[in-house]
């Protein structure tokens, strides 16, 4: 970076340097971000002619290609550039253009902290970095995300290069492992790593002897004799290919060996997820607009998990034992639950045998508040206690402690935070969505968003929880580092500002392990292709009537010509989902009304439905945007909530029509619909800006959409149309092409085998080098009460006002 700072600011280039910046000051502003930058550059390359190449390939257009923000002082400006994922620089220009120097993140923060008017001298500064310093990091930014393959050739290099010791550290993990005072893998009869490798020579010979599918109860006393407990396997060829795995590790290690062996390795019986505070329920519930993905991801991980934990508790022999997996949601128990079932204390989730939803209470406090639901953003001074009471009703449910802690969202990921630090149990991280990359400049003007959203509670939490978890899975790359022209949201958390309260100024190393993409799945007993006629229920005529024809006061507009191809969206009416967008998008183009008609699925139609004037003023904008651009007669919305059953109809009655899906959103950190809509066999146009350009790659962006681009987007739309009228077969193509992805890289079975395996592995990896845990973990609850905990009782006292 430095050298091409340097051939602008000491080349032929400093002279349009000079006059990009004055046109950006001549505007009037004093903070530009991206966007903005290019724009303006690309407004300046035209006012003055430059060649063609001068916009990207010269020195200044690469420097601002790179640049995200751009900061004007009276004596200053300054630069945030990003000339490489997951690295941010920051560069000062004086004003007179004479020194053009890098400076640290402590001064830009300061910068932003006078700009909005709240500079103090001396500030509370959050530096997370010694706690990742000599600890074993990625270093290519291309494997973020990969931790677990990471930690594979680390471990296998530290085997061969320090063999005793690691065989050491190997044989006392494996020894350690037990269930209910039941031993397994190993017994006493074993006192070393050293012992363990000759006895899986005798071991090995005893097992070439037997017959492959010999039952493992029938040898069982011959290999206890030899130290061998039971979960090796439940033949004798499958305890001989566990045993053969751990003995090429020792000798030979390699990646795959040591991941193929912890795979076998039954050390996770008992898991907990944690969602705090949605509907968690199954019975017209599945949660409000705010929390319906997360409950549904859930209840799905939780269906999957349990039926994984008891295979491999087959496969290990030890269902002869009694063992059992136990998967428990934890939620919060709402007395006025307005005729669900969220104030049952348990409730046993659908299709398992073992899996539960346990529902906890709040502490009192104020029961005008607590006996009722409560929103995501206001939750806050619930949760300690509601962590202390968990923990006493998860020993008693699973008679002993679990060995894994699931945390999703923040409030989630915290209470994750709270149990498994005093459970000394491994903690996983789910964020679904970071609040504060998807609101602008939300740290920075955190003051004036308090009383609404208390994100000063949030994004301590968010720091706090994602630093002390073992692991963090995430749905795609984007989600921790972002693409080369977008921040990630965990990316945003390295460094930042909130004025007159704390600077970060390294709050998470995006390079670590700990980061592991692990994409969900979508149920496939309910979301699946159209062209599957045989699993179809009797439901499409009537889901066909509720999309195209039928009259009710919860739908709104009729089809005048109902052959027309379907544009089908599917969403919550928010700013952040952007269903105004589409209909504006379809509203201005007229060639759109030509070929299609628009269906718009949400689970509300009129503004007095709103739960918040937010969502009050986007149901209003929707209807105005219909009136605005006549669209009666073409498009038809649907504002109700209908069945799972009934959605994956929807998407296959849509599709039956050779009909499109569009995801309009202004960001989505992944999109569950998209994967519903894709494996339904609907060709898919979604939102450029998140994870679903890794959802949908390989496709040349011809279905990424720009949200902000309504004219390209209708575009990139009618081009797909014009291929489907002129290639019979594309629609075919791309439905089955989308189809297919889905199943075969999105998938529930999947997940739940990736999810345990990291469990496994960061288990493993935190027995053998805990060096840095306990100090971690210390400065977090450092944080939890000097930063988290004021905040929190804030909003108590103000919820305590409010019932008084």
């Amino acid at each position: 970076m430095y050298e091409l700072v340097q051939a602008v600011f000491n080349g032929d280039e400093k002279t349009a340097l000079h006059q990009l910046i004055y046109a950006l000051s001549a505007s009037g502003k004093r903070y530009f971000l991206r966007n903005e930058i290019l724009l303006f550059f690309a407004d300046y390359c035209h006012q003055s002619q430059k060649p063609a190449y001068f916009y990207y390939s010269s020195s200044i257009g690469k420097l601002i290609q790179y640049t995200h923000e751009i900061i004007f002082e009276e004596e200053s400006i300054w630069f945030v550039v990003r000339p490489r994922i997951a690295n941010q620089e920051v560069w000062k220009l004086t004003a007179d253009f004479g020194r053009f120097e890098q400076m640290t993140p402590q001064a830009l923060l300061d910068v932003r902290d006078r700009l909005v008017n709240r500079y103090q001298n001396h500030i509370l500064e959050i530096d997370l970095h010694p706690f990742y310093e000599g600890s074993p990091r990625i270093d290519d930014p291309r494997n973020i995300g990969q931790g677990l393959a990471f930690l594979n050739r680390y471990l296998c290099s530290q085997l061969l290069t320090d063999p005793q010791y690691w065989v050491e550290m190997l044989f006392q993990a494996l020894h350690r492992l037990e269930y209910n005072d039941i031993r397994l893998l190993l017994s006493d009869r074993i006192p070393s790593g050293i012992q363990l490798a000759k006895q899986i020579k005798q071991a090995l010979k005893f097992l070439s002897e037997r017959e492959p599918n010999e039952p493992y109860e029938k040898f069982r006393f011959h290999l206890q004799e030899l130290g061998f407990e039971p979960g090796w396997g439940n033949t004798a060829a499958r305890v001989s290919e566990t045993l053969e795995l751990l003995d090429r590790l020792i000798y030979s290690p390699e990646p795959g060996i040591l991941e193929a062996f912890v795979a076998r390795v039954p050390a996770v019986f008992r898991v907990v997820l944690i969602s705090i505070h949605g509907w968690v329920g199954q019975e017209d519930v599945l949660g409000r607009d705010e929390t319906l993905g997360q409950v549904i991801y859930v209840l799905e991980q939780a269906r999957s998990l349990e039926s994984e934990l008891r295979e491999q508790i087959k496969l290990a022999g030890l269902d002869q034992l009694g063992i059992k997996p136990h998967v428990i949601i934890l939620t919060r128990l709402i007395p006025n639950c307005e005729g669900t079932f969220c104030n049952l204390r348990l409730e046993k989730v659908q299709d398992t045998e073992n899996a539960w939803i346990l529902r906890v209470p709040f502490g009192e406090f104020n029961p005008e508040i607590t006996n009722n639901w409560i929103s995501k953003f206001e939750i806050w001074p619930y949760l300690e206690q509601f962590a202390v009471d968990a923990e006493r009703e998860l020993l008693a449910q699973f008679q002993g402690k679990p060995n894994l802690i699931v945390g999703n969202y923040s409030d989630g990921n915290l209470v994750a935070f709270l149990l498994s630090r005093h459970l000394k149990v491994t903690q996983c991280n789910i964020a679904h969505s970071l609040e504060k990359p998807k609101y602008l400049f939300s740290n920075l003007y955190w003051r004036d968003l308090e009383d609404q959203y208390h994100f000063s509670a949030q994004f301590a939490a968010d720091l706090i929880s994602m630093n002390a978890a073992d692991f963090i899975i995430t749905s795609s790359y984007q989600e921790i580092v972002g693409t080369p022209d977008t921040i990630g949201q965990y990316e945003s958390y390295k460094w930042f500002t909130m004025p007159q309260l704390y600077h970060v100024v390294d709050g998470i190393d995006l390079f670590s392990p700990k980061f592991n993409l692990v994409p969900p799945g979508v149920n496939e007993n309910i979301f699946f292709p159209y062209s599957q006629k045989e699993h179809r229920s009797n439901l499409g005529t009537q889901v066909h009537d509720l999309l195209f024809s039928r009259e009710d006061s919860q739908i709104l507009g009729h089809l005048d010509n109902p052959n027309k191809r379907p544009i089908f969206a599917a969403a919550s009416v928010t700013s952040i989902k952007n269903l105004t967008g589409l209909a504006e998008c379809f509203g201005q183009s007229q060639a759109l009304q030509e070929h299609c008609n628009l269906i718009l699925l949400s689970s509300k139609l009129y503004p007095d439905e709103a739960t918040n004037p937010e969502e009050a003023e986007e149901i209003q904008k929707l209807h105005d945007i219909i009136d605005q651009y006549h669209l009666d007669g073409k498009i038809r919305w649907v504002g109700m909530r209908i069945p799972s059953s009934d959605l994956g109809e929807a998407y296959r009655v849509v599709a039956d029509s050779q009909g499109i899906y569009v995801h309009f959103a202004r960001f989505e950190s992944f999109g569950r619909s998209i994967l519903e809509a894709m494996i339904s066999g609907l060709p898919t146009f979604a939102t450029q800006f998140g994870g679903s350009l890794e959802i949908i790659e390989n496709q040349e962006n011809r279905f990424n959409v720009n949200p902000t681009d309504l004219e390209g987007t209708a575009k990139k739309i009618l081009d797909f149309l014009d291929q489907c009228d002129t290639h019979a077969e594309y629609w075919h193509e791309v439905s089955e092409w989308m189809s297919q992805r889905i199943h075969h890289k999105y998938n529930w079975h999947l997940h739940s085998n990736q999810l345990l395996l990291l469990a496994k592995m960061f288990s493993f990896w935190n027995f053998v080098a805990p060096e840095n845990n306990e100090a971690r973990d210390r400065y977090m609850e450092t944080l939890f009460h000097l930063i988290y905990k004021p905040r929190a009782e804030k909003i108590l006292e103000k919820h305590l006002g409010r019932g008084a």
